[in-house]
């Protein structure tokens, strides 16, 4: 019994060092599962703080490389004209912005994860390759709405060469002068909006002078009588209609 005991502890001795080796350690995590020949594959834990860093960086993204900016200030712009004060809230502008923007955005989005999610996620291409294969649809849809005269701006003040055009420029320069072009495009838009509402103040002001009742705010009685005209005319359906046709997709 005694040899028995002594033959097996032996063996754990002469095997322990070997299973150490092979086994990894407690509270330790492998980095990574595999290199197949589309590139690198991370295990899940990497992944998911791969994915958690890079929702960091996505209020940037939807700021200024979509049509978020138009379509938040000329919401805004309409509230302002119509003179509601917090009718819609920022919650309903904020949130029907970012709707209408993966709607406008859709088919942009489309390319992007057929031409560089899916590949990726099958280990067919490696990161590198996902980034650049992502970078096109975008950079094609901030180039058709990009004015040729605030790309030449950024161009001008980047000191890039002269043979460089949009296509071939670098996103420091392209996506400040998008971010631009549609800041110039929401009050084109803010503008033909305030019109029609800023002759129904200047009416009211006039009758208002006119009857003598100065007291009487002149805000408060114009407001009913924009909200009819919006109704009559459809405004929703008119406004985002327009928004969204306004896109070059």
């Amino acid at each position: 019994m005694r040899k028995w005991m002594a033959g097996a502890g032996l063996g754990l001795a002469l095997i322990a060092p070997v299973l150490a080796q092979q086994a990894p350690a407690a509270g330790q995590l492998p980095l990574l599962i595999g290199q197949g020949a589309g590139g690198t594959s991370y295990s899940v834990p990497i992944q998911t703080l791969l994915f958690f860093t890079a929702l960091s960086f996505l209020p940037a993204v939807v700021l200024m490389m979509t049509g978020f900016t138009r379509i938040v200030i000329v919401l805004s712009l309409l509230r302002q004209a119509m003179g509601t004060q917090a009718a819609p809230p920022n919650q309903v502008i904020i949130g029907l912005s970012l709707f209408l923007t993966l709607f406008v955005m859709g088919p942009t989005l489309d390319k992007v994860y057929a031409e560089a999610y899916e590949p990726y996620s099958r280990n067919a291409i490696a990161f590198d390759e996902a980034l650049s294969r992502a970078e096109q649809p975008m950079r094609q849809f901030m180039l058709k709405q990009t004015r040729q005269s605030d790309f030449a701006l950024f161009a001008r003040l980047a000191k890039l060469p002269s043979e460089t055009t949009a296509e071939t420029a670098p996103l420091r320069v392209l996506i400040p002068a998008f971010a631009t072009s549609e800041l110039k495009s929401a009050f084109q838009i803010g503008f033909m909006i305030f019109i029609p509402f800023l002759v129904i103040d200047i009416v009211v002001s006039s009758v208002l002078m006119s009857l003598g009742m100065m007291m009487l705010s002149p805000v408060l009685v114009a407001l009913p009588f924009k909200l009819m005209l919006f109704v009559l005319a459809d405004g929703w359906n008119l406004l985002l209609g327009s928004l969204a046709a306004s896109f070059i997709t």
